[in-house]
């Protein structure tokens, strides 16, 4: 739905635009929005790994929606990041299941949401090189260690031996990184209303659900947390005044 809007709104944007060049009632609207636009259009310019990264995993979400479930469910499990495909090709399936959103992509517009702007501003903040690295490590380091502790569950009994061949894929290890560095770059009690929010967030389903991949989700805020303690001796953050096109 939420890509659907977006395109609709873009397409609205120009036929005003074009109508501006022949109503004066067109122009008059064009004129007032016109920076609020050039507000969007520098905000994704702040963020390019970010945005290019929203690109890619919607447009493999679009394919999920219209591809049938069955070769979507055999792609998605060939992409898997579970302990029987880490054992055999861990670096190609660690980068290619971070493309697709779990479950058919299943709540693809709240992770547009939250990369969009929570991720975003972390990126404008940190700088696209520190914020790829902080957002691999949620990816990566969370995934290891997540299909780490499967695997010592599995082997002491205390879960199936089929749960090393199941399906792990999605995006949801970079948001959690991503979010955790846009927390990191607060300051004040912002950051600490902040910080609770995202506590609670990930806390709450391990205590109710008690899967394993939503401790991953911990995993990975803990992996971003501590490569932002390790980028942090890179440099200060950037500022986070008003910011400005290209060409401005």
């Amino acid at each position: 739905m939420i890509v659907l809007i977006g395109l609709t709104t873009v397409l609205a944007w120009y036929l005003l635009k074009w109508l501006g060049r022949h109503l004066a009632i067109a122009a008059m609207a064009v004129s007032r929005l016109t920076p609020w636009t050039r507000g969007v259009h520098a905000w994704v310019l702040s963020a390019p790994a970010t945005f290019c990264y929203v690109a890619v995993f919607t447009c493999f979400t679009l394919v999920q929606t219209t591809a049938p479930p069955r070769l979507i469910d055999v792609m998605t499990a060939i992409d898997s990041t579970n302990l029987h495909h880490l054992r055999k090709n861990a670096v190609q399936v660690l980068a290619t299941s971070s493309f697709w959103v779990a479950d058919h992509g299943s709540g693809l517009s709240l992770y547009i949401v939250g990369f969009a702007a929570a991720v975003a501003y972390a990126e404008r903040r940190w700088g696209t090189p520190r914020l790829l690295l902080i957002a691999l490590a949620g990816h990566v380091l969370g995934s290891l260690l997540t299909e780490g502790l499967l695997r010592r569950a599995i082997n002491a009994g205390r879960l199936p031996a089929k749960l090393a061949t199941t399906t792990d894929v999605g995006v949801s290890y970079m948001l959690v990184a991503g979010l955790v560095a846009a927390v990191t770059a607060l300051s004040g009690r912002v950051r600490a209303a902040a910080a609770a929010v995202l506590l609670v967030f990930l806390v709450t389903p391990v205590l109710t659900s008690r899967t394993i991949w939503d401790l991953g989700h911990v995993l990975a805020a803990c992996c971003g947390l501590a490569v932002c303690l390790l980028v942090r001796l890179a440099g200060p953050l950037r500022s986070p005044g008003p910011f400005r096109q290209r060409g401005d």
